[in-house]
């Protein structure tokens, strides 16, 4: 399939690929309808051949080149494949596509100081683990590593006092390409009552070191018969110009940050459960 891909992406050779799906022809025809070269030419048919894309078969003084078209349609069947599963609901675009939705309304609404004040957003998880459990990912720096970044991304300097007055930076860059930092942010925090109530002002920071804005986020933890139950409530204020793409990726962000918490939790209350069967016997 690779070999047949390199083939078909030279411009030359997907002409001759056009004009064989007419019919077969020999090297010379071919060469002289491209305005090309015969050697040059056959060079090109020869790496078609390779590919499997073409045929060719000697007949008199001539050779006969003719396409394939199995394995074409064998590349036009996973191209088709890729294609479908990028636009299937759900699919791997979706939170692309969904990000880019609210970047444009957010560019657009982003004119003056204070365009996204008052702006609100609330997430709910139900989440394994007892209160005091979820507290410690909420605030131990070691275990806010594993889930406080979306999906691309990855913590690479953590500092959080989990007391009143207690500082709060968070520096992270891209999973991919480790080098780069793609974003740093820094805060306080207001109230801490453990297994309770976390409240923190937290505000992502400008290229420049400014800020963007300030994120007010009000964690509440409750008491459920399957673990915990988590409420959480984000207010923005002092927003900038300059903040529309930090505001439009918070629904999305914070979202999936969460969705690995209750991952995490969840495979910590399995291991637990394991061990602890393991001690009974």
């Amino acid at each position: 399939m690779d070999a047949l891909l390199a083939a078909l992406a030279d411009p030359a050779r997907w002409r001759l690929v056009n004009l064989l799906a007419e019919r077969p022809r020999p090297v010379g025809v071919l060469a002289q309808l491209t305005g090309a070269r015969q050697p040059q030419t056959t060079k090109h048919l020869q790496t078609l051949e390779r590919a499997g894309a073409v045929t060719s078969e000697r007949m008199g003084q001539r050779r006969i080149y003719a396409l394939r078209p199995g394995p074409l349609r064998d590349l036009a069947a996973v191209l088709g494949s890729i294609a479908d599963a990028t636009e299937r609901l759900g699919g791997p675009n979706a939170t692309y596509d969904h990000y880019k939705r609210g970047l444009h309304v957010e560019r657009l609404a982003a004119q003056e100081p204070g365009w996204a004040d008052g702006h609100a957003f609330t997430f709910h998880r139900s989440l394994a683990g007892c209160p005091e459990l979820v507290w410690r990912y909420l605030t131990e720096s070691v275990l806010l590593t594993h889930w406080w970044t979306p999906e691309d991304l990855r913590i690479s300097e953590l500092l959080f006092e989990a007391q009143p007055g207690g500082r709060i930076v968070q520096e992270y860059r891209g999973a991919e390409n480790g080098d780069v930092v793609v974003g740093r942010a820094e805060g306080v925090v207001d109230d801490a009552t453990p297994g309770e109530r976390l409240t923190y002002r937290l505000s992502p920071l400008l290229p420049d070191g400014r800020l963007a804005f300030t994120a007010h986020i009000d964690m509440r933890l409750a008491p459920t018969g399957a673990g915990s139950d988590l409420q959480v409530h984000w207010r923005i204020t002092d927003s900038t110009t300059d903040s529309a793409d930090f505001v439009a990726g918070i629904e999305i962000g914070f979202g999936q940050s969460l969705d690995k918490l209750a991952t995490t939790l969840a495979s910590h209350a399995h291991d637990i459960g394991s061990t602890d069967t393991r001690s009974m016997k």
